[in-house]
């Protein structure tokens, strides 16, 4: 990875540019047949981001539906535990158990505004799903959610919730089963079905406006989290983490520190059965450039450009890819990327449940799985945030199975 750790370069920062890129990762490769299709999805979002009636439907659904400002707070036995004073930004006490919601909050508005009626999305932990199926519900639309084989067997009751809120689940067997074949399959349909179809992506990943529009619409998480702990703590964290798969939660909590230098912001890939295994899902730490999706990104590729089969125990990280604001940020060293193994996560998991009564989901258990080890060589008395990006009732089945627990 290329480093700059130059403090100026970060005030004037805006990207994408307008084409799409940060810096040379993001962009636009798809097929032609769906660049008209791009080109009136990111017209219409310019057009929204400027529009104060929108802004204002937003700003209340996300405040009397969804629940928001969600709380920051501080983990007093954890703080105890590690030796920091750690807060958690409970992104679990969304509406849908996740910060999901933000995201498909605004594009089902968006839809709205584009006249489309139909809305497809992909999902591997079923979050994102369960997400746009709620959001679709609440605004009489119709459903289909594209869902890897494996996980719908590994994420059962969200695949329930998603039918019960109406919509169809698509089980996806090709491939490895899991996210990025679900996300294949989401493409294809709406190569076919451009004109009546809005492809509702779920997290900072694709072709260009995607990764910008998720990332604003995910920002609040962030913006919450500057004005709470400037209130709790009259200053800004030392360091502020969250979990990296597609990179949601992560560019949502980040952007709004990007200029703030003074802050140390790390990203936590899924590591899996450990990097040098080869089974794991740490693109940006064990990856290389290469294009998925839509988007130039860092992917976990074979020597002749093939996409490489994944593994971590969460299926919301298992994908081979990564959003490309992320990859600029890391290589720009704004971001520090670290990486936890699949042992590590469920020693997260059970940390907090077991000290703080709070059951996280085994994405976000990366993070603190990561803290647990390495909290140790931070600077002394930290005052850390960590985005606990969503709740572990969805991830208790696998757990349990784990650790030979019938449920």
């Amino acid at each position: 990875m290329k480093k700059s750790t130059k403090k100026n370069q970060w005030q004037s920062y805006n990207l994408p540019n307008h084409l799409g890129y940060f810096g040379e990762y993001g962009g636009q490769f798809v097929a032609e047949t769906l660049m008209p299709a791009l080109n009136e999805l990111e017209a219409a979002y310019k057009k929204i981001r400027s529009d104060s009636h929108f802004k204002k439907e937003f700003k209340r659904l996300l405040k009397d539906y969804v629940g928001r400002p969600s709380p920051l707070y501080e983990a007093a036995r954890l703080s105890q535990k590690l030796g920091h004073r750690i807060f958690l930004k409970r992104e679990d006490l969304n509406h849908t158990g996740a910060h999901k919601v933000n995201n498909t909050l605004g594009q089902i508005l968006l839809a709205l505004k584009m006249g489309k009626k139909r809305i497809i999305a992909e999902t591997g932990a079923g979050q994102h799903g369960v997400a746009t199926a709620t959001m679709c519900a609440r605004f009489g639309l119709s459903c289909e959610v594209y869902m890897g084989a494996e996980d719908v067997q590994r994420q059962a009751p969200n695949v329930f919730r998603m039918k019960l809120l109406g919509a169809k689940v698509i089980a996806v067997h090709s491939g490895t089963a899991t996210l990025k074949d679900a996300m294949n399959e989401a493409l294809r349909d709406w190569i076919s079905n451009v004109s009546n179809t809005y492809y509702c992506i779920g997290t900072v990943a694709g072709p260009h406006p995607y990764p910008m529009m998720v990332r604003d619409f995910q920002k609040i998480i962030g913006e919450e989290t500057k004005q709470q702990i400037l209130k709790s703590m009259n200053r800004l964290p030392d360091y502020v983490m969250a979990c990296v798969g597609g990179g949601s939660n992560a560019m949502g909590m980040f952007y709004p520190f990007i200029k703030d230098t003074q802050v140390k912001l790390m990203g936590v890939e899924a590591a899996g059965y450990g990097i040098r295994s080869g089974k794991h899902a740490a693109a940006i730490v064990g990856g290389r450039l290469g294009v998925l999706h839509g988007q130039k990104s860092y992917l976990l590729q074979d020597a002749e450009g093939q996409i490489i089969p994944t593994h971590s125990i969460s299926a919301g990280l298992d994908y081979p890819g990564v959003g490309p604001e992320l990859s600029y940020l890391a290589d720009q060293g704004r971001v520090q990327i670290v990486s936890a193994t699949d042992k590590e996560a469920l020693e997260g998991f059970e940390m907090l449940s077991h000290l703080e009564g709070i059951i996280p989901a085994l994405e976000s258990s990366h993070s603190l799985g990561y803290l647990k080890k390495y909290a140790k060589k931070l600077k002394k008395n930290s005052v850390i945030v960590l985005n606990l990006s969503g709740r572990g009732d969805k991830d208790l089945n696998t757990v349990a199975k784990l650790q030979k627990i019938s449920l």
